[in-house]
């Protein structure tokens, strides 16, 4: 038996109806909860963090100072003053490190936090190798020309050789040639590892960046030994003055610049060195 299908196969939209599409935008009554929870939440937040920050364990309550020996503990806290009672997070190391290297003892610093509390401080001094003489003043002078302070009778316990010849030319600003400081402070460096040749000089002049002058103590020569192998050629020089003075008892200078030969001038000669 056959059956007739419809003949009319279009959709019939009028009987259909779509839908309900869920929308995604909240609702007032989702809202103003959720606020309500950050709000909480971010206070919350903000209240723990200060508690935290103002604790007694993050309060810096402790500097201690190490590597100190012409400053006092005292004098490095002076420079100090207004860390301790700061925050152990926020206090800015860095800036109170820069304060205290501007000491003229403080060739180097290093400061940590250490908790709880505490913010160790660790100083490198500067070591003075000569006393600088500049015009009419005296200064003890470090390796580097570095002016530490005006010798004085606070410091007469250093036995330290007098420099001549650092003085800047006028009108730059600075104190010391750099160059001329330099070349002092390796004569000086170098001479430290022959304490028996230290402890002889009296006095060296480096007015020549290229050629120091050493002054002996007992000795009235001036001996130049250029810009470098300065131990050996002091040392040359003890080794050969006892002959030398033989053959020229009042000596001006002597050159040992020229190594296989040595250059003496006698005093009152009237020659140009």
């Amino acid at each position: 038996m056959a059956v007739a299908a419809p003949s009319d196969k279009r959709f019939r939209r009028a009987h259909v109806r779509p839908a309900r599409r869920r929308s995604w935008l909240p609702s007032w009554r989702t809202v103003v909860p959720a606020c309500l929870v950050c709000a909480v939440v971010a206070y919350g937040s903000y209240g723990a963090v200060h508690l935290v920050l103002a604790a007694d364990a993050l309060t810096i309550a402790r500097i201690t100072v190490t590597g100190t020996d012409r400053m006092s503990t005292g004098e490095v806290l002076a420079l100090l003053d207004g860390l301790r009672g700061s925050s152990m997070v926020t206090a800015n190391l860095e800036a109170w490190r820069r304060r205290l290297l501007g000491s003229p003892w403080v060739a180097d610093v290093a400061i940590r936090r250490v908790f709880p509390g505490t913010v160790a401080v660790a100083i490198s001094e500067r070591e003075p190798l000569g006393i600088g003489r500049i015009g009419d003043h005296l200064y003890l002078v470090d390796r580097r020309g570095t002016v530490i302070d005006e010798f004085g009778p606070g410091y007469a316990e250093f036995d330290l050789p007098i420099i001549d010849g650092l003085a800047a030319a006028p009108g730059g600003g600075a104190l010391v040639d750099e160059g001329r400081a330099a070349l002092a402070g390796r004569l000086l460096t170098a001479l430290r590892d022959r304490p028996d040749l230290a402890a002889r000089v009296s006095q060296i002049d480096v007015s020549d960046v290229r050629d120091a002058v050493v002054i002996l103590k007992n000795d009235t020569a001036l001996v130049r030994v250029g810009d470098e192998r300065f131990v050996e050629r002091v040392q040359s020089y003890l080794d050969l003055a006892p002959r030398l003075r033989e053959e020229v008892p009042q000596i001006d200078y002597v050159d040992l610049r020229f190594d296989e030969r040595i250059y003496v001038r006698p005093q009152g000669s009237g020659l140009r060195p």
